[in-house]
């Protein structure tokens, strides 16, 4: 077992992104041979190697827009002709992104977000609290979660989101839910919900559509009501159905 996959364990928790690159097949003349593994963080770091040399510089280079997409990925080159190495022969790579416990965003820290959150950190969730009131996070522990607060557009222009995020929109005034929510169906995340009820999402929908702000495509990816539909009715239970449906999206991609 070669090096990397005995630690792989122990990288998945080093809280870094990176591709898993893995000569799949060569051919003719090659550095290294099928089943060569190198890991490519996030900061460009490696660990293991393909090669070195230009096959291995432009794997490296390649790695931001495997984590950029998330999707795997297989590449085929000819190193005389791509690289003008002089021994010749082919080398097919296969990418891999890997990141750490995905990230939820949850805009509004009231009764139902804490739940979320507390919840969610217990099902291998990073949490991040976005609000804009001075004192929410007096009224109950977020130690175990990062904090943004302020006006919540300004705190969306400063979030730097990834494709494996996830983000739950309640706050406790409909505008705001509605504002983040146009912002955020822009943004290329994993996930995205929205509190509210029927009437609440329809009028959203008819604001969204009646303002050319978002189209048919758009909203079919935002969850909304967001949730399984059961009887919930306390806060607690109303985020028990919020992370249900979250741990089934990320299952499904999972399977």
């Amino acid at each position: 077992m070669s090096d990397i996959l005995h630690k792989f364990s122990q990288i998945l928790k080093s809280g870094k992104s990176f591709v898993l690159c893995v000569i799949v097949s060569t051919e003719g003349s090659s550095p290294r041979k099928a089943g060569a593994k190198m890991i490519i963080y996030n900061d460009a770091t490696i660990e293991g190697t393909i090669g070195g040399g230009s096959i291995e510089k432009q794997a490296i280079e390649h790695a931001p827009e495997i984590l950029k997409t998330g999707n795997p990925e297989v590449k085929s080159y000819q190193l005389e002709a791509d690289f003008a190495m002089q021994c010749g022969g082919g080398v097919t790579l296969y990418f891999e992104p890997f990141y750490p416990n995905p990230d939820l965003y949850i805009f509004g820290a009231g009764h139902i977000g804490r739940e979320v959150g507390r919840y969610a950190v217990e099902n291998g969730f990073n949490i991040i609290f976005v609000d804009n009131r001075p004192t929410i996070f007096q009224d109950f522990d977020a130690s175990y979660a990062n904090i943004i607060l302020g006006d919540y557009m300004d705190s969306l222009d400063k979030i730097e989101f990834k494709p494996t995020d996830y983000a739950v929109v309640m706050t406790p005034q409909h505008e705001f839910d509605e504002k983040i929510t146009l912002r955020l169906a822009k943004e290329n995340i994993y996930y995205l919900g929205m509190i509210g009820s029927k009437r609440k999402v329809a009028e959203f929908r008819r604001n969204a559509i009646g303002n050319n702000i978002l189209t048919d495509e758009d909203l079919k990816k935002i969850d909304m009501p967001i949730g399984i539909p059961f009887n919930a009715q306390t806060p607690r239970e109303i985020a028990i159905s919020i992370l249900a449906k979250i741990i089934d999206v990320k299952n499904s991609a999972q399977s």
